[in-house]
C-alpha cells in the first residue's frame, strides 16, 4: 500500500472512531444516573476497556499470518505500564476540570512525545516537525479558549488543580510511552501484536489496582443499578479497540511522533464536532486556531511527501 494512502487511511480510521469514542467517554464518565449518582470507576472502565482491545486484537492477529515476535517481555511491561497509567489519570481527571481543558492539555502530547523521545528513545527531529507541533498546538490553544470570549463549554465544578495534575502526569505518561513505543517499532513488532501484548499486561496492572482498591465490587453493583451504562459502556470500548487498530497501525508504520500529530488533530476536530452538534457559533480567533492546525498539517504534509529526513537515533559513545 501507498504511503500516503496508507496514512491517509489511518487518519481517517482515527478520526472517526475517536470522534464517537469522545461522545461516549463523556457520557460514561460526565454522565449522571440514578439518584444523581455519578460513574467514578476508572480503574475498572478502563480494565473492561483492555479486554475489548485485547480480543480485537486477538481476532486480528488469528487472521493474518503471525511472524515471531523478538520484542523482550519487559519492553512490553513497561510501554503497560506507562499506557495504562495515562489512560487512568486522563478518564479520572474528567471528573474534575471540563472537557476543553482535557483537550488542551492532552494536545500538548506531541511535545511530550518530541521530548522524551529524545532523552529516552535517543531521537533526533528536523525543524519542521517542532514547526508543526508548534502551530497545531498553538492553534487548538486559541480556538478553545479564544481571548475576551468565554470557552465552548462551561468548566465542572470540583477540585481543578487536582484535575489539572492528573492531566499533566497523563501527559508524562503519554511521553513515555510514546519513546517506549519506538524502542517496540525497532524489533519489528507488528501493530496487532503490540496491541495485544500491551493490553495483556495492562490488564494485570488493572486488575490488581481494582482489588487492592476494592473497586471492582463496587463497579459491578452501580451497573447492577444502572443498567443503561452498559450500551455506552460497550460502544465505549469497541470505538476504543477500533480506533487503537489504527493508533497502532499508526505507530508501527510512521513512528509516535507522527501519531502523535493525527491524534492532536482528531482532538481538535473533536471540538468542532461538539461545537457544530450543538449550534454554537465561532469566534474570529477561533477560525484563525483552525488555520493554524490546518497550516501545521500543511507543512506536515508537503515536508513529508518530500521526502523530509525520519528522526535517527543518537549513536552511543564507545
Amino acid at each position: 500500500m501507498n504511503e500516503l494512502v496508507k496514512l491517509s487511511f489511518c487518519c481517517v480510521g482515527v478520526f472517526v472512531s475517536y470522534l464517537f469514542y469522545g461522545v461516549f467517554q463523556e457520557r460514561v464518565t460526565r454522565g449522571q444516573y440514578a439518584d444523581g449518582e455519578k460513574f467514578t470507576f476508572t480503574t475498572s472502565l478502563v480494565f473492561v476497556q483492555c479486554v475489548t482491545n485485547a480480543l480485537f486484537a486477538l481476532i486480528a492477529l488469528s487472521l493474518q499470518k503471525r511472524k515471531e515476535n523478538k520484542a523482550p517481555m519487559a519492553l512490553f511491561a513497561m510501554v503497560a505500564f506507562t499506557y495504562v497509567a495515562a489512560m487512568v489519570c486522563s478518564n479520572r481527571a474528567l471528573q474534575y476540570v471540563s472537557y476543553p481543558t482535557q483537550v488542551l492539555v492532552k494536545s500538548c502530547k506531541p511535545v511530550s512525545v518530541l521530548l522524551l523521545g529524545i532523552l529516552v528513545a535517543g531521537k533526533r527531529y528536523p525543524l519542521f516537525r517542532y514547526l508543526c507541533v508548534g502551530l497545531i498546538v498553538s492553534g487548538a490553544a486559541i480556538f478553545l479558549y479564544p481571548r475576551g470570549n468565554k470557552p465552548t463549554v462551561a468548566k465542572v465544578e470540583g477540585n481543578e488543580f487536582f484535575g489539572n495534575a492528573l492531566l499533566m502526569a497523563s501527559l508524562v505518561f503519554d511521553g513515555l510511552t510514546g519513546a517506549l513505543q519506538e524502542k517496540t517499532n525497532a524489533h519489528g513488532v507488528s501493530s496487532h501484536s503490540l496491541m495485544l501484548n500491551l493490553n495483556l499486561y495492562s490488564l494485570i496492572y488493572l486488575a490488581s489496582g481494582a482489588l487492592y482498591l476494592g473497586e471492582a465490587p463496587l463497579f459491578i453493583a452501580f451497573v447492577q443499578r444502572n443498567p443503561a451504562v452498559i450500551k455506552d459502556i460497550a460502544l465505549f470500548c469497541i470505538l476504543s479497540s477500533v480506533g487503537q487498530n489504527f493508533i497502532f497501525m499508526t505507530v508501527t508504520s510512521f513512528g509516535s511522533l507522527v501519531c502523535s500529530l493525527v491524534t492532536t488533530t482528531r482532538k481538535f476536530f473533536t471540538i468542532v464536532f461538539s461545537v457544530v452538534l450543538f449550534g454554537n457559533q465561532l469566534v474570529s480567533q477561533q477560525w484563525m486556531g483552525i488555520v493554524l492546525v490546518f497550516t501545521g498539517l500543511f507543512i506536515e504534509g508537503i515536508a513529508k511527501r518530500g521526502g523530509a529526513p525520519k528522526p535517527v537515533a543518537d549513536k552511543k559513545s564507545t
